[in-house]
């Protein structure tokens, strides 16, 4: 099992060069991995907000061996042509350590959708997700990519640079209870259960997952622990990467880097 330190950007974490100085200290602790929640704001007391992709690049900077991402990035309120420039090039500038975790997000959470003017529709924006991962796919190959569905047109663009290694690893967050984000992680690299409450329940994700994927080679499991919680149930059932849980509401950045500075529960 891998490990990676899961924060969201908020409070002092609002500053990239705070989140950088974190990254660097999580690389010489023997984490493996520095993720980022993906918001536009949050509930009270939150007032203070930091950009993912801005704060992924400050990170890809200051380290070199770790894997990065957003964990997760709503698709459906990006851009697909935008996004895929944007993996891209920081996939080149972290050398080939980008994940892309993606999934629908909920306006639940801190009204995100609805205040903003995007898709409230949970339907809608799976289609928007599925297509917009076509094109990020069909993107990165490096082929002319003609793409002309319901909700979005590319018309013959190729787009170049490629990624470092031809592809960016894509993990899919869903309810491990459902089954179509299950399937649809099944078709691509990773899937990241959220909200699981045991191991059992990590092991039945697993098996479906492995039902639909015939095999899970090469294929990741992540999962949302708080530091404390013993990682081996988990690890038995199948999880393959292990990311920190921390309370956003009681998000203290002195209690993240004493987490990180312990470094990884091996």
């Amino acid at each position: 099992m891998r490990f990676g330190v899961w924060v969201p950007l908020f409070g002092e974490l609002a500053d990239p060069r705070v989140v950088a100085r974190l990254a660097a200290s999580a690389e010489e602790a023997g984490w493996d991995g520095m993720f980022v929640w993906d918001q536009l704001w949050w509930r009270p007391p939150v007032s203070e907000v930091g950009d993912p992709w801005i704060t992924l690049a400050a990170i890809a900077v200051a380290t070199e061996r770790l894997r990065i991402g957003p964990m997760v990035t709503p698709v459906a309120r990006r851009r697909p042509t935008k996004l895929l420039r944007e993996t891209t090039t920081l996939d080149v500038l972290s050398n080939g350590r980008l994940t892309l975790g993606v999934g629908l997000g909920g306006d639940q959470f801190a009204g995100e959708f609805s205040r903003s003017g995007d898709e409230v529709n949970d339907r809608v924006r799976a289609e928007k997700l599925d297509e917009c991962l076509e094109i990020l796919t069909a993107g990165w190959s490096g082929e002319t990519v003609t793409h002309r569905g319901k909700h979005y047109l590319v018309d013959s663009v190729r787009f170049e640079p490629r990624p470092v290694h031809g592809r960016i690893p894509i993990w899919v967050a869903g309810f491990p209870g459902k089954l179509k984000p299950v399937r649809r992680a099944a078709r691509y690299d990773g899937f990241f259960p959220v909200n699981l409450t045991s191991p059992d329940q990590l092991a039945t994700a697993v098996a479906a997952v492995e039902a639909e994927r015939g095999s899970l080679d090469g294929f990741d499991i992540a999962i949302e622990l708080s530091p404390s919680t013993d990682v081996r149930p988990y690890a038995t059932a199948g999880a393959t990467w292990c990311l920190t849980d921390v309370d956003p509401s009681t998000l203290r950045l002195d209690d993240v880097r004493a987490i990180v500075e312990a470094g990884p529960p091996r």
